[in-house]
């Protein structure tokens, strides 16, 4: 936009297990916690991930924006796809599109999350 609006955006994915997600997305893909806001009975209402300047939120399945777990896909610009994939796949996640130097000049790969949702990680910035 031209009009010097700030817009920011910030993607939801929805989980059934958001809590599992949290920890799995922290040790699989390097993400870290921003925020985690419970209630008074000390439940998850609010989950958010960070990873260098971009920030994901968790939402549970049913609760938030979508209708169920699995379908959601993200994009996510690393410094170092080699090291990031071996730490992906050793903590189990599974590699859907193998590590690569693509056309446009960037190194990409995929893997899927604990209920499906399919996350790319590598080197392009647009």
């Amino acid at each position: 936009m031209t009009d010097g609006t700030r817009r920011t955006f910030y993607p939801i994915v929805d989980y059934r297990d958001p809590v599992k997600a949290m920890d799995w997305l922290e040790r699989a893909f390097g993400f870290e916690r921003h925020e985690v806001a419970r209630n008074d009975a000390g439940g998850i209402v609010h989950i958010e991930m960070r990873y260098d300047t971009g920030i994901v939120m968790l939402g549970e399945t049913g609760k938030g924006a979508g209708e169920g777990g699995g379908n959601a896909g993200m994009y996510v610009a690393v410094d170092d796809p080699d090291a990031h994939h071996d730490r992906a796949k050793a903590a189990g996640a599974e590699i859907v599109i193998g590590l690569a130097d693509k056309p446009y000049g960037s190194r990409d790969y995929s893997a899927r999350d604990l209920e499906g949702n399919v996350w790319h990680f590598g080197t392009y910035r647009p």
